[in-house]
């Protein structure tokens, strides 16, 4: 379970089913076995060395996400796991990644803030709301206006500067969690209109 508040940008140093990246701060406490999020994906971290570490990614992450199409010198967002004594500052992301969006434009509108624009895939698109948390590329974001399968959502400058946003440009392809908790619900409420 992570925030979506990235600690760190890493770099990939090998991509492919194999992914390693150089990085340091979510290092700090890692062991072998321990989940990292890239990209907003939960990964297992393997072979643990001073400044980096590596990952297997299963043809599922690959095909789901946009890990596949990383290459060397590409920009991640990292994030540690959730303690059960951190404080929650984004909102719960579970690094299981529910599909990709393709950036339509990332435009400065002053003070150093930006305006994304991503669409979402039309399986997607019920589950979000306006004002609503989304998680794009692991990053805890809220939803500032919906039409059709275009989400719209403000940048401060600290997400944008501490963030691989900064690194994207429109067409590129970011992966996008859905609030389990809106997964639930229409489950639930499929299942009790059926019984009904």
């Amino acid at each position: 379970m992570f925030t979506g508040i990235i600690e760190e940008i890493g770099v990939v140093r090998q991509a492919g089913t194999r992914l390693t990246v150089s990085c340091s701060r979510v290092l700090s406490d890692a062991t072998e076995g321990s989940s990292i999020s890239v990209n907003g994906v939960c990964l297992t971290a393997l072979d643990i060395q001073p400044g980096s570490f590596s990952a297997d990614l299963a043809p599922e992450t690959l095909n789901r996400s946009n890990l596949g199409a990383l290459i060397m010198g590409s920009r991640v967002n990292l994030e540690r796991p959730l303690l059960p004594s951190s404080r929650l500052s984004g909102h719960f992301v579970q690094g299981h990644v529910d599909g990709k969006a393709e950036i339509l434009g990332l435009e400065l509108l002053g003070g150093e803030n930006w305006w994304l624009r991503i669409r979402l895939p039309e399986n997607l698109v019920r589950y979000f709301v306006e004002k609503g948390s989304i998680s794009v590329d692991g990053i805890s974001l809220t939803i500032a206006a919906i039409s059709g399968r275009d989400v719209s959502i403000a940048i401060i400058p600290h997400t944008y500067q501490n963030t691989a946003l900064q690194f994207h440009k429109p067409g590129d392809l970011v992966n996008i969690e859905v609030d389990v908790i809106a997964k639930h619900v229409e489950k639930l409420l499929s299942a009790r209109a059926q019984e009904l």
